[in-house]
């Protein structure tokens, strides 16, 4: 991870309510709909040699229930007959029962090592399916959500090995051929790990595409590994393929074979080797001064120098370019100047378009130069940080108002995982191309707002909850903050029984439910019909954010749970549950 470039995330203020006052109990009935269903989940129980924590939060917590973010309020199972169960709603009060749409050809009794069905969603006419046993189906489906244009026929089928289940699948065209890319999540035993659990988990990396031969038959092309020590709490391809994105307690690293590691090996020696910076560069708030040390036999005709407003180009006679590359920002390239000096060196002049800022690097991404400090501006870093430290331990003991008191802190406060972070792989060098540190900001859980694009991530940001969209083709805001849950990082954290948590992809509530029976949902402050006062501080309150909760009528654990804009679906063994939370417009 040594050339990853360390990123943070940047939260949008005017998405933050700081004078958010909590969340008010609704007794406002929430109609509920029940359907039984004709045969039980296919629940798989975690085995006797399934022990760790790992194996827990891999499968014995799996969402059964899989909703189809393609098609509004379409959702699907697979029962204990190895039947793919669909229920699409349209009209709460004229419910059908769930219906077949596909049989998986083995006998999912037959297998005593395997792990529970799994689907993805890769398109709004393709999907990839695993029965649990190791097996992966590639499956054209249509239309999904009518009986009438729904027809699931498999065009790929094959043994990968031990069982798995399925995280995440795209669908994209590359170089004229259909493709698909699937992640693949196991738990395996891991012999040389004799400290640790025992265990490692690993990604399988697979792209399946369409046979040049025009036959419309596909066949793998690439398999990769990925091996960590953490289920991850987040993974997922890029819609182009080009990379992938995981949220984990502990990193992972692809797993190469032994040409890969003979050439990782020549790298390692050749960028062992000290190197001299290609160029230099200064700066000031006003402008930046590039040094190059030319070559004798250069000339003032050999140089080439394009200026424009966001990028720069230096060429030496008629070798590749010295510089070129996107400036990390802009500048008035009209006023910019080159001239040589008298020791035989090239200095070019940056004037910058927005001054007082403070550029980071030159070239985004060139680490071929050096940055030079002079001693001015690192007196004047020091002195900016002189509040921050002190020659005493302890100099002020008895401060009225101490920076933080642990006392003060509530269990829910506390984090389980300081750790995790966010990686971004390329899937050319397989190498890690951008990495943030979440510290204490917790993984809560993730939800498809627009299925052409990644999967979003909400985590904990102090006591809200921030929801995070992914832009792989936006470098410049890869991470983008859409969307706050007010105070829901605090309230989740003292939801000790919790099990799932979700929220609409309108972002207008967020839900979570317990392993029994409770569900609790948050509704984001509306507007009121009538006029509301705050009597402490005699001011008129425009809008309220509600807290609900429904019961649900079953014994049995919940399964699955899935929202959607107006519902909530709830699983359970024997039973789906359809919670109306908003109202349709």
């Amino acid at each position: 991870m040594a050339g990853a470039a360390h990123c943070s995330l940047q939260a949008k203020r005017l998405l933050l309510d700081p004078k958010f006052e909590g969340y008010k109990l609704s007794l406002e009935p929430l109609a509920c709909y029940q359907l039984g269903l004709d045969a039980a989940v296919a629940e798989v129980q975690l085995r006797d040699d399934q022990y760790t924590l790992d194996h827990m939060r891999a499968f014995g917590m799996y969402n059964y229930l899989h909703l189809d973010s393609w098609y509004q309020d379409n959702v699907y199972y697979v029962d204990q007959f190895g039947r793919v169960m669909n229920l699409s709603v349209t009209l709460d009060t004229a419910l059908q029962k769930p219906r077949e749409v596909f049989r998986l050809p083995t006998d999912l009794t037959a297998c005593d090592n395997r792990l529970c069905a799994s689907m993805h969603f890769s398109s709004s006419s393709w999907l990839t399916l695993s029965d649990g046993t190791g097996r992966l189906y590639l499956i054209k489906s249509g239309k999904r959500g009518s009986s009438t244009s729904e027809k699931w026929e498999i065009v790929f089928n094959e043994e990968l090995g031990s069982p798995f289940i399925i995280a995440h699948s795209i669908s994209f065209v590359k170089s004229d051929a259909h493709s698909l890319a699937v992640l693949l999540l196991r738990v395996e035993k891991d012999e040389l790990d004799t400290k640790g659990s025992g265990f490692h988990v690993t990604l399988e990396w697979v792209t399946i595409a369409e046979r040049k031969e025009g036959d419309h038959r596909y066949e793998i092309v690439k398999r990769r590994v990925l091996q960590g020590k953490s289920v991850p709490h987040y993974a997922a391809i890029e819609p182009s393929g080009d990379g992938l994105m995981i949220v984990s307690h502990k990193p992972f690293t692809f797993m190469q074979n032994e040409s890969d590691k003979l050439e990782e090996n020549d790298d390692a020696k050749v960028s062992n080797e000290k190197k001299d910076p290609l160029y230099y560069w200064q700066q000031t708030e006003d402008d930046l001064t590039i040094t190059v040390h030319l070559p004798q036999d250069i000339t003032k005709d050999d140089i080439k120098i394009r200026f424009s407003p966001d990028n720069l180009c230096v060429t030496l006679k008629d070798q590749p370019p010295l510089m070129e590359g996107k400036l990390y920002s802009s500048v008035d390239h009209e006023s910019c100047t080159w001239i040589i000096r008298e020791n035989k060196s090239l200095e070019v002049s940056l004037i910058k378009k927005n001054e007082g800022s403070r550029w980071p690097e030159l070239i985004v991404g060139d680490t071929r130069g050096e940055f030079v400090m002079d001693s001015s501006q690192c007196s004047e870093i020091a002195e900016s940080l002189m509040h921050l430290t002190s020659e005493v331990m302890n100099p002020n003991p008895e401060k009225e108002n101490p920076p933080c008191n642990a006392q003060e802190l509530e269990e829910c406060d506390a984090f389980l995982e300081d750790g995790a972070s966010l990686c971004r792989f390329d899937g050319d060098t397989l190498k890690v191309t951008h990495i943030i540190n979440l510290g204490s900001n917790q993984y809560l859980f993730s939800v498809v707002v627009n299925p052409r694009e990644m999967p979003c991530f909400c985590l904990r940001h102090d006591v809200d909850a921030l929801l995070w969209q992914p832009h792989s083709d936006q470098p410049e805001n890869m991470w983008e903050h859409i969307a706050t849950f007010n105070a829901l990082g605090y309230v989740q954290a003292s939801k000790q029984d919790k099990k799932f948590m979700a929220c609409a992809p309108d972002y207008s509530y967020a839900a979570l439910c317990e392993c029994l029976r409770r569900v609790f949902i948050y509704r984001q402050p509306t507007p009121l019909a009538t006029v509301l006062y705050n009597r402490k501080e005699g001011r008129q309150v425009g809008q309220v954010a509600k807290q609900l909760v429904a019961t649900l009528e079953a014994n049995d654990p919940i399964l699955g749970f899935q929202a959607t804009s107006e519902r909530l679906f709830v699983l359970t063994t024997k039973t789906l549950f359809l919670i109306k939370v908003n109202s349709g417009n």
